[in-house]
């Protein structure tokens, strides 16, 4: 029930989100970073919760590649689309599909844990840091911000895969989907994450490259930074209109601080606006 609930959270294999329309205006900057006014004036950041995939780790692309990395490592080369064609089903779904398609001997179960684990083995041997993340987290704890994590992932992936890289220690805690109960079409996980930190949702941003779960957090009382993200690109013009911040590199870092400041200095339109 667990990995099955998170991996629907990502529509299984993490290509696409869904698409709310949230108008409203912003202010920009020609390298990349742009906020929105806001009327709440005296919002100052005190806490931050990251996404994983997408936002600290560029690691969509396990979610297009699962099912032809598991074919592949049987002998069977996979059609170019068949991440296209998973895209919108459950793991058991999936695992049937490609049981009934390559005329695969195991079971329905074993196929889907064939591909789970593939998705394991990813996360923790390969699935590397979005450039410049670092810098964002090193930035927010010498500023003693608390920081968790909220993800649809599984936790022990997020656990050995931080480990691995190196960036455990900025996170106070990991909370994922499956922990909660709940997927990111509700604000249980923000909640919960805001909760641990010790701040009230709008000193809290959260950062996300998912345009529902930004859209719940928003709805929540958080305020939200989006990360652009090529899984998510269909949806960038979306995701600019409904974050309060938008930011579309990890290479922003130093601007992207300066407008996390402004919030916490109770200024406003640091940012010049695009011409």
């Amino acid at each position: 029930m667990g990995s099955e609930m998170c991996i629907r959270d990502r529509n299984l294999w993490g290509g696409s989100y869904q698409c709310n329309l949230c108008p409203a205006g912003h202010t920009g900057s020609d390298e990349g970073v742009e906020k929105r006014d806001t009327e709440d004036g005296d919002c100052m950041i005190k806490g931050a919760i990251f996404d994983v995939d997408g936002t600290i780790l560029d690691s969509m692309s396990i979610w297009d590649e699962a099912g032809s990395r598991y074919l592949r490592a049987k002998g069977i080369e996979a059609p170019s689309d068949l991440g296209d064609t998973l895209f919108a089903m459950t793991i058991t779904e999936a695992a049937a599909y490609l049981k009934e398609k390559f005329a695969l001997e195991e079971t329905t179960d074993a196929i889907e844990k064939g591909v789970l684990d593939t998705v394991k083995d990813y996360y923790y041997e390969e699935a590397p840091l979005k450039s410049k993340v670092v810098e964002v987290l090193e930035m927010l704890k010498s500023n003693k911000i608390p920081m968790a994590v909220a993800s649809s992932s599984e936790k022990a992936h997020i656990e050995a895969a931080f480990q691995r890289l190196g960036i455990r220690k900025y996170f106070q805690v990991i909370y994922t989907c499956q922990e909660v109960g709940e997927g990111k079409s509700s604000p249980l996980i923000f909640e919960k994450a805001c909760e641990s930190i010790g701040t009230t949702p709008n000193e809290t941003y959260v950062f996300e490259d998912a345009l529902h779960a930004m859209r719940t957090a928003k709805n929540a009382g958080f305020r939200t930074v989006g990360i652009y993200d090529w899984y998510s690109r269909k949806e960038q013009e979306e995701i600019r209109k409904t974050a309060d911040i938008y930011i579309e590199s990890w290479e922003q870092h130093s601007k992207l601080w300066q407008v996390l400041e402004n919030d916490r200095e109770n200024s406003k339109n640091m940012i010049e606006p695009k011409k």
